[in-house]
């Protein structure tokens, strides 16, 4: 399985929504403390796009000594209609300060120095440190989720449902429920939510028997999953 500082990196480095918590932010309409944009340098830091008169940019100009202690939240919601959407969230603390110059115009980056880090997700929960944080990488799949999952949702519903084969004994009392629905995909596996409504639902995990890095391997272990269901 992937380790937290590997899937808190995921979430960081995704289009999953986030939103800077800063000391005094707490009246501020939430679009506006969310970045335009984030990205991930050699160091670890978390770089952050603001429009220049965003409250973030703000409250990091006139920080004292320029270091604001700040939490980056960031909240990931599955990319197709499936019951409790909400896949996972992450919380980064750390010092902020205000990178004048680097932006366009309009534009101030900001700069996150991660002091730690926690994940609660699908997996479970997690404490990164600032060097597990750094040397972590993202999902190599994760640029590529949001689009895989809303097609196998939308063209493969059927294949989906054949899969409640390879889960044994329990196979024959989830055929009949109503909704099956791809949750998460990654370098390791498939997620999938088996619900009658909103309060009945659970999730089955089937793993690859080997990690992938790219979409033709993806294709290759979808089509060997789909095949044993079938068989």
């Amino acid at each position: 399985m992937p380790s937290a500082a590997e899937r808190t990196r995921t979430l960081v480095q995704s289009t999953c929504s986030g939103v800077l918590l800063i000391p005094g932010g707490e009246g501020h309409r939430p679009e506006l403390l969310a970045p335009e944009a984030r990205a991930v340098g050699p160091e670890g830091e978390i770089f952050l796009l603001y429009p220049a008169e965003a409250p973030p940019v703000r409250a990091a100009t006139h920080a004292r000594d320029d270091e604001l202690p700040v939490v980056l939240e960031l909240t990931d919601v599955a990319p197709v209609s499936v019951p409790h959407r909400i896949r996972g969230r992450a919380w980064i603390t750390g010092w902020l300060t205000s990178l004048p110059g680097v932006a366009g115009p309009g534009r101030t980056m900001l700069r996150l120095e991660v002091g730690e880090a926690r994940v609660d997700d699908l997996w479970g929960t997690g404490e990164i440190g600032t060097e597990e944080f750094a040397a972590a990488s993202p999902d190599p799949l994760h640029t590529h989720e949001t689009e895989l999952l809303q097609h196998l949702h939308t063209a493969h519903g059927d294949r989906l449902r054949e899969l409640t084969a390879l889960l044994g004994a329990r196979s024959a009392s989830l055929v009949p429920r109503r909704d099956v629905a791809p949750l998460a995909l990654d370098r390791f596996g498939l997620r999938v939510r088996f619900s009658s409504g909103p309060g009945d639902c659970f999730d089955a995990r089937f793993d690859f028997p080997e990690p992938v890095r790219e979409i033709s391997g993806l294709r290759r272990e979808m089509h060997r999953l789909f095949e044993a269901a079938r068989a």
